[in-house]
């Protein structure tokens, strides 16, 4: 090989010829294709070898082409070329210089930022896809992922209109919520305390980010504005009491409440009432609530013989001088009770058939009471039938909600109960499975004695798909000082998530463990009977999936990891597997859940 000649680099794949210089850049050896040697003679050797006029190589830039992968190896301006005019020349050396500056602007921080601008940007688009009203695009630009592309297996067909709001998106799994919920065509808002540099780092770009605190109840007006569904998947920081209150407890009290304001607004504004709106039947706040109640006595059977000893029974409705209406007596009499009723008159043009059942605010000594539905034709009570469904009190105030498919008839051979013929409810106290209670004083009360503060009866809200899905706790992987207050403040979260009215799903997963979601089996129960971990995006998926699956309406449950139990002693019912993500396995697992628990 002569001094003046190059070798070109073996990663070149094909011959790219430049115009004006005659070079080509090859790959291999730097010699014509097996095709051309075959298709030359041996008279055009010599014309080959004369157009493949080779360049030392420190008199040639290398440039990667725009359009692909592969370099090429340009002339460098150099004093010797002779030969062509001064314009091309100076051409050359305005190319040259130009890529050679592209070539000086390519560094790793550079490109890593501009690479991840252009993803983000790429993202964005994607998730407005569908969304007609929020994409704005011009005429000369094109559409950078259309519909039926690879991406689009992980669509969602009621993710188009609809705008998800995570709080607590910087988590452990609200960050996984976030890319899931944008994968799928979601629009996302993320409800964070501070908005630094650090937390705009962590979420991609597209997610509107509002600044608010769920212990303040006014910063959330702003977060819940425009918002479908709510993932709340924020915890406390610490273990100090009031900090596991205003997260846990008092910050999604704030957020239900807020969220039901803001769908109340969207109802006045289209002069009718929230679906998520509560329907109030009774409300006790004077004196004037106590007309149309009755109160009677009864027994399930006669006993003349033990009637003679038995200490009789009363029981009145009043309004106390604290301004409470109270339902108070005792029942010393052997299968006796007594009872509050009322018969109902609901607004024109409501029927309890668009509500799913019951909430009653109630107060007292923490006993449990019957409630009895009387359904029929209203022109013919002869015809009615009766439903009944048990409930407990705790000592102080507490909201009880009742589900209509609790209740059960009376006799046997009775046709399920439809609400949509209820028109009589009833409050029966009776003796007979009380539970003891502790008084104040630490002394066991008189289980025949009852005395209960009626606030209020309200039906609620029907609908298919869950509004509100809260990722709670078991309480395993929780150090066991600082245990009990954490279940204490995440449990009257779920309750006040309960209360609300709105459509619900609580997820009370094993400990978290940071590992690739979809690899395991998982394990849905009820009983707080679980003992195995579960990996963040395993959450995060079903908490996902949880938002259009109407079997994951108004339930609560624990997951985590298959584990194999002694024999004999299986604790859970139902195994679900993730063996791809096309894969529906939520709506068989939660299938043989009890529902509003």
């Amino acid at each position: 090989m002569t001094a003046g000649s190059a070798v070109c680099p073996a990663s070149f794949t094909n011959f790219d010829t430049h115009p004006s210089n005659n070079i080509t850049a090859c790959s291999g050896t730097g010699l014509p294709t097996k095709r051309r040697r075959k298709d030359h003679k041996k008279s055009n050797k010599k014309l080959l070898v004369q157009k493949l006029t080779w360049k030392p190589l420190e008199s040639l830039a290398l440039v990667w082409h725009s359009g692909g992968r592969r370099p090429l190896w340009l002339p460098k301006a150099t004093s010797s070329d002779s030969g062509g005019n001064r314009n091309s020349e100076e051409e050359e050396n305005t190319q040259s210089v130009s890529m050679i500056r592209r070539l000086d602007e390519v560094n790793p921080v550079g490109l890593g930022r501009k690479s991840r601008q252009i993803f983000d940007e790429v993202w964005r688009k994607f998730s407005e896809l569908g969304q007609i009203s929020r994409t704005n695009r011009t005429t000369d630009e094109s559409l950078l992922i259309r519909e039926g592309g690879p991406m689009c297996e992980f669509a969602v067909p009621g993710a188009q209109n609809t705008t998800v709001l995570v709080v607590g998106a910087t988590s452990r799994i609200g960050r996984i919520v976030v890319r899931k919920l944008m994968l799928r065509g979601y629009s996302v808002k993320a409800l964070v305390r501070k908005a630094d540099q650090e937390v705009i780092d962590m979420l991609p770009r597209s997610v509107d980010i509002v600044i608010g605190d769920v212990g303040d109840p006014a910063t959330l007006k702003a977060a819940v504005e425009g918002c479908n569904k709510i993932i709340y998947a924020a915890t406390a920081r610490s273990a100090i009491t009031g900090d596991l209150i205003r997260v846990d407890h008092q910050g999604v009290y704030n957020l239900c409440k807020a969220f039901q304001d803001y769908n109340n607004k969207l109802a006045q504004l289209r002069a009718g009432k929230s679906s998520k709106s509560k329907l109030l039947l009774a409300k006790f706040k004077s004196s004037d609530s106590l007309e149309g109640w009755e109160v009677r006595q009864g027994t399930y059977f006669q006993d003349v013989v033990a009637a003679k000893y038995d200490g009789g029974m009363d029981a009145k409705f009043e309004f106390t001088e604290t301004r409470n209406c109270v339902f108070s007596g005792y029942v010393f009499a052997r299968g006796g009770y007594v009872e509050l009723s009322k018969k109902l008159s609901l607004p024109l043009g409501c029927t309890l058939d668009r509500y799913e059942g019951l909430v009653l605010s109630v107060g007292g000594n923490g006993r449990s009471y019957v409630l009895i539905l009387e359904a029929g034709p209203s022109a013919d009570t002869t015809q009615s039938k009766l439903y009944f469904a048990r409930i407990s009190t705790k000592v102080g105030f507490c909201r009880v909600r009742v589900p209509f498919s609790s209740f059960r008839p009376v006799k046997p051979d009775a046709p399920p109960l439809d609400p949509f013929l209820v028109h009589t409810i009833t409050i029966r106290f009776e003796p007979r499975r009380q539970r003891p209670v502790e008084g104040p004083t630490g002394i066991n009360q008189d289980l025949r004695s009852f005395k209960l503060i009626l606030e209020y009866i309200k039906a609620l809200p029907t609908g298919q798909e869950t509004d509100f899905v809260l990722v709670s706790c078991t309480g395993l992987g929780i150090d066991p000082i600082r245990r009990e207050q954490v279940l204490k403040a995440k449990k009257a979260g779920e309750d006040s998530l309960r209360r609300s009215g709105l459509g619900y799903t609580i997820i009370r997963p094993g400990p978290l463990e940071e590992e690739p979601g979809g690899q395991r089996a998982l394990i849905f129960d009820q009983g707080n009977r679980i003992s195995q971990g579960i990996s963040c995006a395993d959450v995060a998926d079903i908490c996902v999936k949880a938002l259009h699956d109407s079997t994951a309406r108004n339930k609560s449950f624990d997951v985590c990891y298959e584990y194999v139990a002694e024999q004999g002693k299986e604790l859970y019912e139902l195994v679900a597997h993730l063996p791809d993500k096309a894969n529906n396995y939520l709506t068989p697992a939660l299938s043989v859940l009890e529902k509003n628990t």
